[in-house]
């Protein structure tokens, strides 16, 4: 007896317990946290209308739309990553120096840092999430430590 299409999903503690996880996702790739905001709302409203049944894992579904969406977001031609904006949560200047650093990355260089270190997805799983191959990953990280390390390093001296 096949079972009707019905979505076994608590919505409200899927939202409460993924929203900030994939805000902070799409504020690392975007750079901008209206459109993080926007990015993640986006990607419950997918949910809503395109989710398979039972998902064994919804967080990673969602993550995986989150990130294309940001892609997509990325390739329209009016958007522009400026400086960090002064409301993004800071303790000192070299922190905030930092951060423009990282933000300061290329955009699949910076998803691949923050779902690495921030998220603690492996290469593997980065790459099915983002579409890459685990050696295009792994080589955005090196490049990305790489920078970051340079930037660092100049700073201390």
């Amino acid at each position: 007896m096949a079972q009707q299409s019905s979505r076994p999903v608590d919505w409200e503690n899927l939202v409460t317990q993924h929203t900030p996880s994939l805000y902070r996702t799409a504020l690392a790739i975007l750079g901008n946290p209206q459109e993080a905001e926007d990015a993640v709302q986006d990607a419950f409203l997918t949910f809503l209308e395109k989710a398979p049944d039972n998902l064994e894992k919804p967080g990673a579904w969602l993550t995986r739309v989150l990130v294309n969406g940001c892609k997509s977001r990325l390739r329209l031609a009016w958007r522009r990553v400026g400086p960090l904006p002064d409301t993004l949560p800071a303790a000192d200047p070299q922190e905030r120096a930092e951060l423009e650093e990282l933000f300061a990355l290329p955009p699949a260089d910076r998803a691949v840092i923050h779902l690495y270190y921030y998220q603690g997805y492996s290469t593997r799983e980065i790459a099915r999430l983002t579409g890459q191959r685990p050696g295009t990953v792994r080589s955005r990280l090196v490049r990305a430590r790489s920078r970051l390390k340079r930037l660092l390093e100049g700073e201390s001296t």
